[in-house]
């Protein structure tokens, strides 16, 4: 029999209104549907006449056999993910049982990936704009990941003022996870930054927290929450939160939009690589050593020798850069 398909569907956060019109297609000519049982769930009005494989929270790789098995016998598989299958969900683990299985793309199964909103989309919707500069996320779970290898990451991006989403902050059994991520974070962090907690975003129960980095771990979290982490310049007015972009950096925001002295529209700021650039060599050729340079910019010091060591020919501006 001809080989079948696979389709990583990630379904959002689980309303229906959320889901891609590509993921509602992909369930409507799936034969099988495989998943997670709350996911299952949430697209229950989807299944009518299909075969539903239902699993468990910690079965992801039994998910991936039976959606090969089925794909194998010539089956159009739906093998479901909340929010998108390729963030913390059932693509990777998919991908490492094909390749275990001898599967390459172009064997007789084929496999889609098809996006959906994830977490941090969702709850950045619900809350303001939260992410509209530098992000990243990080998963508390250390079911298959080391301790010390998320509390590295965990330091590392505070230090570095990212916006954060805390993904699988806590459970039944992990209770002090949360506990000491806030710690890492409040080395690096003012403890009145702000910090958001959505549970069940777009889901009958969902609920709503804001409050600071200091009384964090106070709140109502679980395994169905995101904590999302301002950084250094987010604020909360009138129940949302928002991070600037940096427009303020450059322009009068009050008046005419104009750019400020010394920035031009279009172009990297007065700080930016080649400003920053310039005045690190007028100050290094002032006296300032590398270390000092070092330590003023918060930055290794090899990088700094390597950016004062550079063709200054390296540096010359090209075209305009987009602001958007």
């Amino acid at each position: 029999m001809s080989g079948g398909k696979i389709m990583l569907v990630g379904i959002g956060p689980g309303n229906y209104s959320h889901m891609t019109h590509r993921a509602c297609e992909a369930i409507a000519e799936a034969d099988v549907v495989v998943g997670y049982v709350t996911y299952i769930k949430l697209v229950a009005d989807l299944l009518e006449g299909k075969e539903v494989i239902r699993k468990g929270m910690t079965e992801e790789l039994d998910r991936a056999v039976h959606a090969l098995e089925r794909a194998r016998a010539g089956k159009k598989v739906a093998l479901i993910s909340s929010g998108d299958a390729g963030v913390y969900g059932m693509a990777g683990p998919t991908y490492e049982v094909l390749f275990q299985a001898g599967w390459t793309p172009e064997t007789d199964v084929e496999v889609e990936v098809i996006p959906g909103a994830s977490a941090i989309n969702a709850c950045a919707a619900l809350v303001g704009a939260p992410l509209t500069h530098d992000f990243c996320s990080i998963s508390l779970s250390d079911l298959l990941t080391p301790w010390p290898v998320i509390a590295r990451r965990l330091d590392a991006v505070a230090a570095a003022d990212f916006v954060v989403a805390l993904y699988n902050p806590k459970s039944g059994r992990r209770t002090q996870q949360i506990v000491q991520a806030q710690q890492l974070f409040l080395r690096h962090r003012r403890p009145d930054t702000p910090v958001v907690v959505v549970k069940s975003a777009y889901r009958r129960r969902q609920n709503i927290e804001f409050t600071t980095l200091d009384k964090m771990s106070e709140c109502d979290i679980g395994m169905l929450s995101t904590v999302l982490i301002g950084n250094s310049h987010t604020f909360v007015r009138h129940g949302l939160m928002v991070t600037p972009r940096g427009y303020a950096n450059k322009y009068a925001l009050d008046g005419d939009g104009s750019a400020h002295a010394g920035e031009k529209r279009g172009r990297s700021l007065s700080t930016g690589l080649l400003g920053w650039t310039e005045n690190l060599r007028i100050d290094h050729a002032e006296g300032e050593s590398i270390a000092a340079l070092a330590q003023r910019h918060s930055l290794p010091a090899d990088y700094i020798e390597m950016v004062l060591n550079a063709p200054i020919e390296d540096a010359a501006v090209t075209a305009d850069e987009s602001e958007e």
